[in-house]
């Protein structure tokens, strides 16, 4: 099997990818570490002496020995990023959120085909024993009709974490708590229950002395009818994800572990059997589910079973997009004050771009 090199541009986030990336080591090596100053590379490696040291990402661009380009960077720099790294020839991984509108999306899908390069969308919290859990029981046909289901990121972000200039504001983090925060388990749903058919969305800012928003309430309908309600908040005690999703057979519960708010999927989650289903007929099923790679480091196993051609379960530009087009549809709802359905077609006023006039 080939071992894939990477490039990680970037030492904030990119310090959770790179420690991850060594639980695929036999998959993948950090070629380089390419960040503002020297000083916070050497932080990440401390004892690593194999991984390249650069400050220059357009020297990264040139090495012909790099396979893949992983970009950790703030949101309004991701679009100019991706794009040089696929015409450099390079294959791309890119943190959440891949873009800032839907038209950027549809120009890299076209580079993207122009060039024959992949790019890997960021959405980790698919990748866990809970989720492949709940994969295995729907495939098993004792979920039934999906009914409704309940979301809560309710999380505690305050003046440390927006001391960053870019954060917190349209330009810098392109929005708020809906393409920060809740972007991964609206995500999450419709990997579960497919694609959204509309949504109804209130959004302000009670938290933080910022531009963009930083509370919702979210009332989703999926297009396989059942109902879904979003719950958002940046001013919680604590940092909380939770889910709960009704199907006819049984309802699924994910756990709200303290420890670990942001790897929802690999948190421990209850299966409630409702007659006529039965806890055996569930505990069957789940006895066959063989513990995965979680967060990073199994979204990367399954991007290099991709690049090999072997059958995979990695994210992809598609459900980029998705994402994004719900994105675009809160922030439509919300300033039009009106229900929103999608898919949102070019001719709407915000697929250039969702930003504030």
């Amino acid at each position: 099997m080939k071992k894939y090199q990477v490039a990680i541009i970037g030492t904030n986030i990119g310090a959770k990818h790179f420690e991850d990336f060594q639980k695929v080591s036999e998959r993948f090596n950090v070629h380089t570490l390419c960040g503002l100053t020297r000083e916070a590379i050497d932080k990440l490696l401390q004892s690593n002496t194999d991984t390249k040291v650069s400050l220059n990402f357009d020297d990264i661009l040139k090495d012909k020995e790099i396979d893949i380009i992983d970009i950790c960077l703030p949101p309004h720099l991701h679009f100019s990023a991706c794009k040089k790294a696929m015409e450099a020839g390079k294959h791309v991984i890119c943190e959440k959120p891949l873009v800032s509108s839907l038209k950027e999306v549809d120009v890299l899908e076209k580079i993207s085909k122009e060039n024959g390069k992949i790019i890997f969308p960021v959405f980790q919290y698919r990748y866990g024993l809970g989720f492949s859990q709940l994969k295995e029981l729907i495939k098993s046909d004792l979920a039934g009709k999906p009914l409704v289901s309940s979301l809560e990121t309710h999380w505690n972000r305050g003046k440390d974490y927006y001391s960053k200039p870019w954060r917190g504001t349209w330009k810098g983090e392109q929005g708020g708590a809906i393409l920060s925060h809740s972007i991964h388990i609206h995500d999450l749903v419709s990997m579960v229950l497919g694609p959204v058919s509309n949504v109804f969305a209130k959004l302000t800012t009670r938290v933080n002395d910022i531009e963009v928003e930083d509370c919702a309430a979210l009332s989703i309908e999926m297009k396989n009818g059942s109902l879904v309600t979003s719950s958002i908040t940046l001013g919680a005690a604590n940092d909380t994800s939770r889910l709960r999703f009704c199907f006819e057979g049984f309802t699924a519960e994910s756990g709200a572990s303290p420890d670990k708010p942001y790897n929802p999927a690999d948190d421990k989650w209850d299966f409630l059997p409702r007659a006529p289903i039965t806890k055996t007929q569930i505990d069957e099923v789940l006895s066959k589910v063989k513990e995965p790679k979680s967060w990073y480091a199994g979204m990367f196993e399954e991007i290099a079973k991709k690049l090999d051609g072997s059958p995979s379960d990695e994210v992809t530009l598609l459900d980029a997009r998705k994402s994004l087009e719900f994105v675009t549809a809160v922030y439509d709802s919300s300033r039009q004050n009106k229900n929103i359905k999608l898919p949102i077609n070019k001719d709407n006023p915000l697929y250039d771009s969702w930003l504030p006039k």
